[in-house]
Formats: structure tokens, sequence, C-alpha cells
């Protein structure tokens, strides 16, 4: 593995790790962001997610000196809160990933969607749920390997403005260095020495074949053109069926006939659409024309 002492620490606003605030989430201030997470996402949230939003939201209290979830609620809802509502949204709808999730995906692009492409047209990768960027800098990896300098494009999405920033850096913790192949690595980072000790980074001209951008799910996506494969796993568990219904129906017209629909392994789009047929596990295709 490459070692650097070149790639910098992402800057923090503020030293050590605020304490979470005394404040309780009472259940009609839990109705309050539930309400508005769907509304601004599409996220359902059962009453089992509670604690979740507790934990999430304390240290934006204690950042604020709020003694209650009210107050941070009628801050986020408020004309002057609109900057605190993006961070608000961002901690409510960052969900965990890791490098090459799901590794069965990539065993299908590998030796199913690659082999197949016409030659000279160029392949195109849509992560519509990128949080922190595993998955596209995952996707970029493999495409790096076997397509080389032929054309591809990876874009990446997702609500979160601050999990965008950070796949942009491309810089993350030493504990993710398991999850990628060795020869990849090698290849395709670097880890941090010195100061930076504990830290691993994607090298800068894989980082430059992803283009990573905001989207709501449930809302229009903008003229992104069409692609081969889209990514959307491991998210759709937060949607209810209708939910699940209008966002599939809104990425499927940026799927090219023939083209595959990936969702999570604990997912199905039965009942959802009927425009794709089931491949393998968790794989769909939208038929030729």
């Amino acid at each position: 593995m490459h070692n650097t002492t070149g790639h910098r620490s992402p800057a923090h606003r503020h030293s050590g790790n605020p304490s979470d605030s005394n404040a309780v989430l009472h259940d009609q201030e839990f109705a309050q962001f539930r309400d508005m997470i769907y509304r601004i996402a599409g996220i359902t949230m059962s009453p089992a997610k509670k604690q979740l939003i507790s934990s999430r939201l304390a240290k934006r209290l204690k950042y604020h000196n709020f003694t209650s979830y009210g107050d941070y609620f009628r801050l986020i809802t408020s004309p002057q809160g609109k900057a605190e509502l993006q961070v608000a949204v961002d901690s409510l709808t960052t969900n965990e990933t890791h490098f090459f999730r799901e590794p069965k995906h990539f065993d299908f692009l590998r030796n199913r969607v690659i082999p197949a492409r016409k030659a000279g047209r160029g392949l195109r990768i849509w992560s519509a749920a990128c949080s922190s960027g595993e998955e596209p800098y995952s996707i970029a990896m493999l495409l790096d390997e076997l397509l080389g300098k032929e054309p591809w494009e990876v874009v990446a999405s997702d609500i979160s403005t601050h999990v965008l920033e950070k796949a942009r850096n491309g810089l993350y913790p030493a504990e993710r260095i398991p999850e990628i192949p060795k020869n990849y690595l090698n290849r395709y980072c670097l880890k941090g020495v010195g100061d930076h000790h504990g830290t691993m980074l994607i090298e800068q001209f894989l980082r430059d074949r992803v283009r990573f951008t905001p989207h709501n799910l449930t809302e229009t996506p903008a003229k992104l053109g069409e692609f081969d494969v889209i990514f959307l796993r491991n998210v759709m568990i937060y949607f209810n069926q209708e939910t699940k219904r209008q966002v599939v129906a809104r990425l499927l017209p940026l799927l090219r006939p023939g083209g595959y629909f990936l969702v999570g392994h604990s997912e199905s789009l039965n009942g959802v659409t009927d425009d794709v047929r089931l491949v393998v596990p968790a794989v769909y295709q939208k038929p030729e024309r």
C-alpha cells in the first residue's frame, strides 16, 4: 500500500466531542420530526426510530444551547433556520455503508454487465443513494480495473450535502481498509502517515472519475442522461409502498432498455413496478425495446 504525507485531514469546526443534550424527545415532538422527514425525504420512521432521532439530534441541541427538541424544531421550521434544516436532514438520512457491500452485485458487474457491453460504447452507472461514497468508489475501482481508459462514468447522488462533501474528499478511517481487496488498496488508496495516521485517501485520479451531485429521491431527477446500471440499494427499506413506487417510477426512465436496476438483498421490487424483470436476486432488468 502506498504511503503519503500529502493528504490533509478534514477540518473540524469545533474541537472535542460535545456531550449529548439532556433533553427528552416527547411523543408529540417525535411526531413533528417524523412527519417532517417523511415530507422532505419520503422516509417513514416507526416509533422504534424515536431513539435514533433523539440521539442524532442531541448534539444539535447542545450546539444551539436548546433545552428541548421542540425549540430545535421551531428553529428548523423558521425562515432563518433553512441552513440548520439541511443539517437536521443530513443527520436523519445518513445511513451506514461499506466498500464492496453485497459483493455478488460486483460479481454481476464483472461477469455479466461489462462483458456484454458493446465495443466502444461508454458504460454509465448511477449510485442513486451513495451516502458517504463507498459504493460509487467501489464501482469505480472495478470499472477502472476492467475498462481502464475506455469510456465509463459513475454518477453518485444523495440527499445529504454533508455526506456528499465527505464523499468528494474521499477520506476514510483506516478501519475501512479490510473492506477493500488488497490489489485495489495498492492501486487506488493512500495510507495516511505521520499526522494523518489512521486515515485512508482515495487516489485523486479515481475521485475525478466519480461525479457527485445532490438529489432527493422523492423529486424528479435532473437531466443526468441514460444509465446502463442504477444502484438503489438499502434505501427503500425506509420507504412505504407508495413512496417506493413513486421513487422507482422516477428512476426507471433514466435506465436504458436492457439496463439493470440493483436493490439491496433485503429489498424487492415485487409489487413496486412491473416494468422490469428479476434476473438474479436483487437484480432487475429493463426489457429491450
